[in-house]
């Protein structure tokens, strides 16, 4: 691995050494992200498409990139994946971080736990009763995040894990899986917490950044407008600064996103997207709360270091949920990050 490379997703000013740059990549200093997923298990990561879409998302101003390779997650505890050789890494973890790096992208990778199949309605609710379970989790989870960090070892950042809200009181083992991370890879690290989560986190010291999965509901009103969506985030911005104050550390939004959906202000989070005759004023207020986002983040860079926006494809997308790709949403984007100057 190339000595200090410099990765300044989470640069603070007391930061020193790092990771320097492969030939050709300059890290960008402020995250203007997307997260590039999948429709399937990942192997889209690998594939010409992806490359593609590097080269149209750049036009738009972003400057990091996001994948999130695949693991299940079964009742017993047990989490399992797809082999993998970490010093032969697949092109679906290393073809990203590759194509990313040619095109002056930083890149992060965020592992994430499928939960579908399995007891659980989504991540946050993953918990076990008996020793056993708990221990059978996390021998086996830590054994998977450490080989998608070795595979990963180019990438910029890697995250821990994220939305496991009941799983982080343990805290031991959390630290435990962070050093066994921090032995392969020279990658920024942090953990994606759910935004109802972020304060029960108890191991943010032992990383470089807290990540927030940034679903903060804004406002119950119906159809709320610029000022209301702009209300509603002070006092989020307000708790999150106070935060970062007292951990010493910047905030990330690993995620930040808006479906097509009425309830995109109120419940960020849901996937249900609008249909017929309430579609066209969904549209508008998924395109009005991204905007409100975007515009908010650029006034408190000093310690909120940008964002990875959910979700952008490459290749066919069917009736997918929260995308970025659509038009208009797409010069919401445009505008505020392709007329931001340097990082």
């Amino acid at each position: 691995m190339i000595p200090q490379r410099l990765s300044h997703l989470f640069a603070v000013a007391l930061l020193a050494g790092g990771l320097a740059s492969e030939p050709g990549h300059v890290p960008a200093r402020h995250v203007r992200g997307m997260t590039i997923s999948c429709q399937t298990w990942g192997w889209e990561w690998g594939s010409d498409a992806f490359a593609d879409e590097l080269d149209a998302l750049a036009e738009l101003g972003v400057n990091w990139v996001a994948i999130h390779p695949y693991a299940s997650i079964r009742a017993n505890g047990e989490v399992a994946w797809r082999e993998l050789d970490p010093e032969n890494p697949p092109e679906w973890i290393a073809r990203p971080i590759r194509e990313a790096h040619a095109r002056g992208l930083s890149i992060l990778v965020i592992p994430h736990l499928a939960y579908w199949g399995s007891p659980f309605s989504w991540r946050g609710e993953i918990d076990f009763e008996s020793n056993e379970e708990i221990a059978r989790f996390f021998d086996s989870y830590e054994r998977w995040t450490v080989d998608v960090a070795r595979a990963a070892r180019g990438a910029d950042a890697f995250s821990v894990g994220n939305e496991l809200e009941r799983m982080v009181r343990h805290e031991a083992r959390w630290r435990s899986v962070i050093a066994g991370v921090r032995k392969v890879t020279d990658a920024r690290l942090t953990y994606a917490a759910n935004w109802s989560g972020y304060a029960d986190v108890p191991f943010w010291d032992a990383l470089d950044a807290v990540g927030v999965q940034a679903y903060f509901p804004l406002s119950d009103a119906e159809e709320p407008t610029e000022a209301q969506l702009i209300a509603g985030w002070e006092p989020v911005l307000d708790e999150l600064r106070a935060f970062s104050e007292a951990t010493g550390r910047p905030i990330v939004f690993t995620e930040l996103g808006y479906n097509v959906s009425l309830q995109a202000a109120k419940e960020p989070w849901a996937y249900r997207q609008a249909r017929g005759p309430e579609r066209a004023r969904a549209e508008a207020l998924q395109e009005r709360c991204l905007r409100v986002a975007l515009q908010t983040m650029e006034a408190e860079r000093d310690w909120l270091r940008g964002a990875f926006l959910w979700k952008w494809f490459a290749g066919r997308t069917g009736r997918e949920n929260f995308l970025m790709n659509r038009g208009p949403i797409r010069n919401q984007i445009d505008a505020v990050w392709g007329a931001s100057e340097g990082g």
